[in-house]
């Protein structure tokens, strides 16, 4: 998949061209992903996991030319709690205004400039209380930029309007705490829960949802979910502390479609390839960063799959992210490092 070897190639381009960059935070990193703006290649902003108060987040960039990736010291400020995810506004034509939304305590939407990193929104959807159930998650619509839906301890999962900043909708969405959200479209969106479960909701029909999966054992939590963009029929989820992925056709709830069971530790983050169908990266505790092919998953295979690629980090991977702008590469988190790692 990657590694430390130069490109072998006659062109001087070719041999500046490494396949791996590595970028050393003074803190450990969680919260990390890609920017989408065509204009901002090779951007991504990291956040620190801190056990206090206050935490840091960084924008940093890879200068192709030198080959090293820098933050900038301007683009540096500090974030309430550590943020447990952060995105880039799905902006990849450059129509909007930069914006960086993180989530934590609450969620937060980030103005980006030249010189400085501004606070946007604060949007909180629970006035009356001064505590606030923490959020899990939270997914930002590709059709719909000014939505995001969030999900939270408190069994809910919110839409907002980021544009108006208020609640389009909010909805009890599991008996447990939610630990994932993801778009499946415009109006259509998947959840996963402590209680095992992996539910669709319909927008356009709030009262109800559909179970498409729920774990094995009972009371199993399931902490991410992937909704494959390329084909809306499949998505993934990593059940707590186990070392598989599941892959799920929504076509035929309950049943996997199959099970990708080469990680030797629990599984933290699951990534489809932005430009395939049938690709998805998976990643965990036994440092290994899997890229799977899953265009034979349908023919049962003896043994079950085996990955096309692999590659061993330093570390625990704990994040995860497929450039959807350049999706030659992949990103991942592990300790205080960031590598981006050409696929």
């Amino acid at each position: 998949m990657a590694n430390d070897q130069r490109d072998g190639g006659n062109s001087e381009d070719q041999q500046k061209r490494s396949e791996i960059y590595t970028y050393e935070a003074p803190w450990h990193i969680y919260g990390m992903n890609w920017s989408v703006r065509k204009d901002k290649k090779y951007r991504l902003g990291i956040a620190s996991l801190v056990e206090h108060y206050s935490n840091r987040v960084e924008i940093v960039q890879l200068d192709d030319e030198r080959g090293d990736i820098k933050a900038d010291p301007k683009l540096s400020f500090e974030h309430p709690y550590p943020p447990t995810k952060m995105m880039f506004i799905p902006d990849k034509e450059c129509q909007k205004p930069d914006l960086l939304a993180t989530s934590a305590d609450y969620l937060r939407i980030w103005h980006i400039s030249d010189d400085r990193v501004e606070a946007k929104s604060l949007l909180n959807n629970n006035k009356n209380s001064e505590f606030c159930g923490p959020l899990t998650s939270f997914d930002w619509n590709e059709q719909e930029p000014k939505r995001i839906g969030t999900s939270s301890i408190d069994t809910t999962c919110t839409i907002w309007d980021i544009d108006k900043e208020v609640v389009d909708t909010q909805l009890i969405a599991h008996d447990k705490e939610v630990y994932d959200i993801a778009w499946g479209g415009a109006g259509v969106f998947a959840s996963v829960s402590a209680d095992g479960s992996v539910r669709v909701f319909d927008l356009r029909d709030k009262e109800h949802s559909t179970i498409i999966y729920e774990s094995s054992q009972p009371d199993t939590p399931l902490v991410r979910l992937g909704w494959n963009k390329q084909d809306p029929r499949y998505m993934a989820t990593i059940i707590m502390e186990s070392p598989k992925v599941v892959v799920l056709d929504i076509r035929y709830p309950t049943l996997p479609v199959t099970e990708l069971q080469r990680h030797q530790a629990s599984v933290n983050a699951i990534a489809w390839a932005p430009h395939s169908s049938c690709h998805i990266c998976t990643a965990g505790d036994d440092s290994q960063a899997l890229i799977w092919d899953l265009s034979s998953m349908s023919k049962p295979v003896d043994g079950g799959l085996d990955p096309i690629l692999a590659y061993t980090a330093g570390a625990e991977i704990e994040q995860l992210q497929w450039s959807s702008t350049q999706p030659d590469w992949v990103a991942i988190a592990f300790s205080s490092k960031l590598q981006i790692l050409r696929v």
